[in-house]
């Protein structure tokens, strides 16, 4: 077998792949027409997302068996040209679900304690206590979107914070317990206080929470979206801001990522005022990203891969 790294992933995918007597080849610099030159001999491929792996490239992929991404999303893999042509695309949720909920879990804290603001303040030498009072957990009503690895993951951290726990999900059923209750999405927007996503990124929820979502809300709500960033519509989001409609909102992804921000001038207009709101906690997509998650993703992926063809 021979194996082709696209990313700079964990070093376990070497060491395990190479004991297997598989021959191992990193390609984390290589253009998709220097791909395309070379990927037709390759029986295995492992990376994140820096490469699309479309029909357009995954047609010189001859020989391939199969595609393992650490992580959850799949977005940037054509699954259907996959399934059609035998090859197995694996990913590994589970290695990433701890370190994606304690992510989520702060920056909610962080947002109702004003720990952003007050942080900036005392470095400036300002000691404004009762400016920054901030709101408690206990009593509020948490209605989490999307019910697999991430959003169990996190229902069971706030299972002891003394908040009641609804949960969507359109594609499961039967998964309420003593500490979650299964709703409708209908039901979920009615009594939320606060909103978490953790769906993936399909042409379904590309844009799910815009301005119709969020004017059908009962009340003012917190956002968090520790998901996708396209699964939001940022201008929506930033008019429910300025209108009250949103409390505030904690946002790990955002539709504009990465080298979006070496031109930050040049991002749209709410974009821009997305990132000037003092009701916005804002991170560069790292939550699931600890070092433990790394290792984590790689064991479970390499158990996966192994399961099928190793020897």
């Amino acid at each position: 077998m021979k194996i082709a790294l696209l990313d700079d992933v964990h070093d376990l995918f070497r060491s395990v792949f190479e004991e297997q007597g598989w021959k191992v080849d990193l390609f984390s610099d290589s253009s998709r027409s220097a791909l395309k030159e070379t990927i037709s001999e390759y029986n295995g491929i492992v990376l994140r997302s820096r490469i699309k792996m479309d029909e357009d490239l995954l047609q010189h992929a001859k020989s391939l068996k199969f595609i393992g991404r650490p992580g959850a999303g799949l977005e940037n893999i054509d699954r259907m040209y996959c399934e059609a042509h035998g090859i197995e695309v694996y990913r590994s949720p589970e290695g990433n679900r701890d370190a994606l909920a304690e992510h989520a879990l702060g920056m909610l804290l962080m947002l109702f304690n004003n720990l952003k603001r007050a942080d900036s303040e005392v470095r400036e030498g300002l000691w404004r206590r009762e400016e920054n009072r901030g709101h408690e957990l206990m009593g509020r009503t948490v209605g989490i979107i999307g019910y697999g690895y991430m959003g169990e993951a996190f229902a069971q951290r706030l299972s002891g914070f003394g908040v009641k726990l609804l949960a969507y999900d359109k594609y499961k059923s039967d998964f309420g317990n003593n500490s979650v209750s299964e709703v409708s999405l209908e039901e979920l927007k009615m009594q939320s206080d606060v909103i978490s996503l953790h769906v993936p990124l399909t042409e379904e929820t590309r844009g799910m929470i815009n301005a119709d979502f969020l004017s059908g809300l009962s009340r003012s709500i917190y956002l968090l979206n520790t998901a996708r960033g396209p699964v939001v519509n940022t201008a929506d989001l930033v008019d429910a801001l300025q209108s009250g409609k949103v409390k505030g909102a904690c946002l790990d992804v955002l539709e504009q990522e990465s080298t979006s921000f070496e031109k930050v001038d040049h991002l749209p207009d709410s974009m821009q005022k997305l990132l000037a709101s003092d009701k916005v906690i804002l991170s560069p997509h790292i939550a699931g990203w600890t070092h433990e998650a790394k290792q984590k993703m790689a064991e479970f992926l390499v158990e996966k891969i192994l399961a099928d063809f190793g020897s």
